[in-house]
């Protein structure tokens, strides 16, 4: 090489390390500190350039290619794969990858034809949306039960006490994972769905966005665990919230969502739905006894995942070794309290969420009945809840709400249905007032169960109609609970769902009546409890009740059992 050409070189040389000095100096300071800690692991682990043909092998740079030039991968041709067919009544609602590629290609000629091919862009997103909206409105949601907390501009109160933006339908960003990820299932025929619709018309998807985005916990009770719908959607909100706070220059917590799962194969199935936004930026771990445990903790120390599967076992171990730290988790996510119950998990459930700091957004899908699970669900879910299921059963309705049966003979009716309303009050831990409904029949029992109760300090009314009562409260600051009274004519048009305990003193009703209530009452509470008094009077109803009690799992008394059979 000439002197002249080597120092020509030279030269080149210097202007372009200076120019990717200063490159770096501006991505450093425009980008957060948990996207530049992401990039700094990367730089560690490629210190390389990888040559295909040699798999693991390096080369490092020469004085002759000092960039490593030669060595750049090159662009191979994949071959195109052939996508499934969408039905025309949803082209306005999906943005198709294959059409985006064509308007790429066909219309990048000259600036008149890039002008066109982004009002296309615009056009088509437009449509996608107004559909979105129209098919929302449409799906069977009933806005009155969301119980959604607004300010004085139309805002929503998120769960972190700041107001969300006002949003008729879900963000452009929640779509694109919604959409990224029924492709890749459709692809792979995973995701079968018999109504065709896309993941984003789902009217439990819909449903749990307007809960998450209001900050409300919620209590799934179709009776089953999580599906891929499911999952794609608890995900894809995650990776929206994730993305708002990036925006903002807010920091992000690692883990921001733990997924609870009670074995290997589930956390499989869920990770097969989190790794498809792995492109979006969205990064995932799944820990389970099927990898080493110092596998697991190397893996923690080099990333911040957004999204954290976990295996409760294997999670306790981590934390006793201080290897992770849940004090940020935003979002919980507890799936299947059937298995953790089998397997004996429902007490370290419980120990995970005490390791948790802060206001947490709780998700529970409760397929199990049993009284040792209802307990649990209640130490996750103190506050205000918001029911969603996907079947209208009675067993799915009265989910977490005990059903208590006393026996008793006539003459105990009364006063054991006042001890009631003190043993639930003395019991209360917490001193807020809760709401409890009577429901008697036509005659003096009712005045004397009214004069008994006002005697013991009780407000009651006695509208059908309720309206808020003053509490009586005592000297330790404790609020005793205001009582409603009705008969049993004013059933049908009562509204239970805000009542956690109702008494029935008088098992007059028919077994209908006992489920309606039963279906209604304590709609946005896990701690509703029904009582009711049977007497040798009301056998001709015990087959029946008995029966209801074993489909809801719950205790069924002995005596009930005997008097059934006689």
């Amino acid at each position: 090489m000439a002197k002249g050409d080597d120092a020509v070189r030279k030269k080149q040389n210097k202007v372009k390390r200076k120019k990717l000095h200063n490159k770096n100096d501006r991505s450093s300071s425009a980008i957060s500190a948990r996207v530049a800690s992401i990039i700094a692991a990367k730089k560690r682990r490629h210190s390389g350039k990888r040559r295909k043909c040699q798999g693991m092998c390096f080369s490092l740079p020469t004085l002759d290619d000092p960039f490593n030039d030669r060595n750049v991968a090159k662009d191979f041709e994949k071959k195109a794969t052939k996508k499934p067919m969408v039905s025309h009544k949803h082209e306005n609602v999906f943005l198709n990858e294959k059409s985006k590629e064509t308007l790429d290609t066909e219309m990048v000629d000259g600036p008149a034809q890039k002008k066109e091919m982004v009002t296309v862009l615009k056009d088509g997103l437009k449509k996608s949306l107004a559909s979105i909206n129209t098919m929302a409105r449409r799906s069977r949601i009933d806005p009155g039960n969301t119980k959604t907390q607004l300010d004085g501009n139309g805002g929503i109160y998120g769960h972190q006490g700041k107001v969300c933006e006002n949003l008729d339908c879900p963000s452009k960003y929640l779509i694109q994972c919604l959409n990224a990820i029924e492709n890749s299932l459709r692809c792979d025929g995973t995701y079968d769905n018999e109504e065709d619709k896309p993941l984003f018309v789902s009217t439990w998807g819909v449903e749990f966005w307007k809960c998450y985005s209001a900050g409300k916990d919620i209590l799934e009770t179709t009776g089953t665990s999580s599906t891929l719908e499911q999952i794609a959607w608890m995900v894809s909100c995650v990776a929206d919230s994730v993305s708002r706070k990036d925006e903002e220059g807010l920091s992000v917590t690692s883990p921001f969502l733990l997924f609870l799962v009670p074995s290997q194969e589930k956390a499989t199935k869920v990770r097969s739905v989190c790794k498809l936004l792995k492109a979006l930026g969205i990064h995932t771990v799944s820990i389970h006894p099927g990898a080493s445990l110092d596998h697991q903790i190397e893996g923690l120390k080099s990333s911040e995942p957004e999204i954290m599967i976990s295996t409760p076992e294997r999670l306790l171990e981590l934390l006793s070794l201080k290897a992770v730290d849940l004090s940020g988790v935003s979002l919980l996510v507890v799936d299947g309290l059937e298995s953790f119950y089998s397997k004996g998990c429902l007490d370290k459930i419980n120990s995970i969420r005490q390791s948790i700091s802060g206001k947490t957004h709780t998700v529970v899908f409760n397929d199990c009945h049993r009284y040792a699970c209802v307990r649990v669900v209640q130490n996750l879910l103190t506050g205000s809840v918001h029911r969603l299921s996907l079947n209208s059963s009675f067993t799915s309705q009265s989910a977490c709400i005990i059903q208590s049966v006393n026996m008793c003979l006539l003459k105990e009716k009364l006063p054991k249905a006042i001890g009631v309303l003190d043993q639930a009050y003395r019991g209360r831990h917490q001193p807020q007032a809760s709401k409890v409904l009577y429901i008697v029949g036509k005659d003096d029992k009712y005045r004397k169960l009214a004069t008994a109760l006002k005697f013991k300090g009780y407000s009651i009314t006695s509208d059908s109609v309720f309206t808020e009562v003053g509490n009586s409260v005592e000297m330790k600051g404790r609020t005793r609970p205001a009582v409603s009274m009705i008969d049993i004519d004013q059933i049908g048009a009562t509204d239970f769902s805000e009542y956690e305990c109702v008494v029935l003193p008088d098992l007059i009703l028919s077994i209908d009546s006992y489920v309606q209530i039963l279906t209604r009452m304590a709609r946005y509470s896990v701690n509703g409890v029904l009582h009711s008094f049977f007497t040798r009077e009301d056998a001709k109803l015990a087959a029946p009740l008995i029966k209801i009690l074993e489909q809801c799992g719950q205790a069924v008394p002995e005596a009930l059992r005997k008097m059934s059979s006689s």
